[in-house]
């Protein structure tokens, strides 16, 4: 049975719904510390993050290589529409099934297992091996990955690479990698109008009305026209809200939620002042507020990018194109400390559903990828 296999078993079983880690990664520490890494955890807000690193021969000059991922899932949904429990790990029919099987599990043992048949087969390596683990990706992100990186900072420790275990291939293992994301902006825009009897109209100002050209005018901006890596901005609304539930009320309010994903071609202050710019044509009475979730983060073509793309080849034949589709990733945090930082991981076609599973030929290949980039990069 595969070793790299069975770690990830082991991990499906710990039910680490975010936040929670649920002891995967005292699992990951207990083989870090066995293969000669120093391990810390640094915990806060109900959150267990891990930085572990193993020195190099050349010390701390030499290129420091961090694995990073997440050992926190999404929760399951009803049992009842699983076809098997999601914390007891299945195989069937070529597929190993459990709730964080692609997402991220098999990568994060796949990281353990490439480290540990690294240094046995290169103990005097010249570079250093990182690891830095959370248990809150899927939720906030508030006390997990940022955290580390705060300390890190404030350490003056510097990455070299990250590799990210995110799954990011496509339709087959090995042809996608995420050299980049887009950043996250949210707003929440309230526009107040007078409440009234619906059948007295020039007694109330309807909020509804007033927002409607906004938003037409919203839709059909052009943020930008994106770039080499990334596709133009797009702006949508997820949320619009307004009424008391009565049919004879003119509301007094309305609101919309929305959100940008921006490329690196625009910046948070452009687009808000875009925004600000329409509402005031309309003379509106509004307030808006504004998250910013992330910003984006783009690994130009490298020397981590060819390391992947050489060790993916030499696994699987395929030549991987980069993108920087998708949600964010933790990686907007570690870019701060890291000039190169890419994602790869497992096939995504089942990442957050129910029956989430991995192909399980493609978890001995995983594992062989990272070991490639370790040979390549801190050998």
């Amino acid at each position: 049975m595969s070793y790299t296999i069975a770690l990830t078993e082991a991990l499906i079983c710990c039910a680490s719904i975010t936040p929670e880690d649920k002891g995967c990664q005292a699992l990951i520490t207990d083989h870090l510390i066995a293969t000669g890494f120093s391990c810390e955890t640094i915990a806060e807000g109900g959150v267990t993050n891990l930085w572990s690193i193993k020195r190099g021969s050349d010390g701390p000059v030499g290129k420091l290589l961090v694995f990073a991922g997440h050992t926190d899932v999404v929760p399951t949904g009803p049992l009842e529409h699983w076809n098997s429990d999601p914390f007891i790990p299945m195989r069937r029919d070529g597929r190993l099934y459990g709730r964080g099987a692609a997402d991220m599990k098999a990568s994060l043992a796949a990281f353990v297992v490439a480290a540990e048949e690294f240094v046995a087969a290169y103990p005097h390596h010249r570079g250093s091996i990182g690891f830095l683990i959370t248990s809150d990706e899927e939720g906030p992100a508030h006390y997990g990955t940022v955290k580390v990186v705060e300390q890190l900072e404030m350490r003056g420790e510097r990455l070299d690479y990250c590799v990210v275990g995110e799954p990011t291939s496509g339709k087959r293992f090995g042809d996608t990698l995420k050299n980049g994301r887009r950043g996250s902006l949210s707003g929440k825009l309230t526009v107040s109008g007078i409440q009234g009897h619906i059948a007295y109209p020039h007694l109330a100002k309807n909020p509804v009305h007033l927002l409607a050209p906004v938003l037409n005018d919203l839709v059909h901006v052009v943020w930008d026209q994106g770039n080499e890596y990334f596709p133009p901005t797009a702006w949508q609304v997820s949320n619009l809200h307004a009424g008391t539930g009565a049919t004879n009320i003119i509301p007094g309010s309305a609101s919309v939620d929305f959100n940008f994903r921006f490329s690196s071609s625009t910046t948070p202050k452009q687009l808000k002042s875009h925004v600000y710019t329409i509402l005031d044509a309309y003379g509106l009475d509004y307030e808006l507020r504004w998250s910013l979730h992330g910003k984006p983060f783009l690994t130009p073509r490298g020397v981590l990018s060819n390391a992947l793309e050489q060790a993916i080849e030499a696994e699987t034949g395929i030549y991987p194109e980069l993108s920087t589709i998708g949600g964010t990733s933790d990686g907007r945090f570690i870019a701060r400390i890291c000039q190169q930082v890419i994602e790869f991981g497992p096939c995504n076609a089942s990442i957050h559903k129910v029956d989430e599973y991995i192909e399980l030929a493609h978890v001995e290949l995983l594992k062989n990828v990272y070991r490639g980039v370790l040979e390549r990069l801190v050998a």
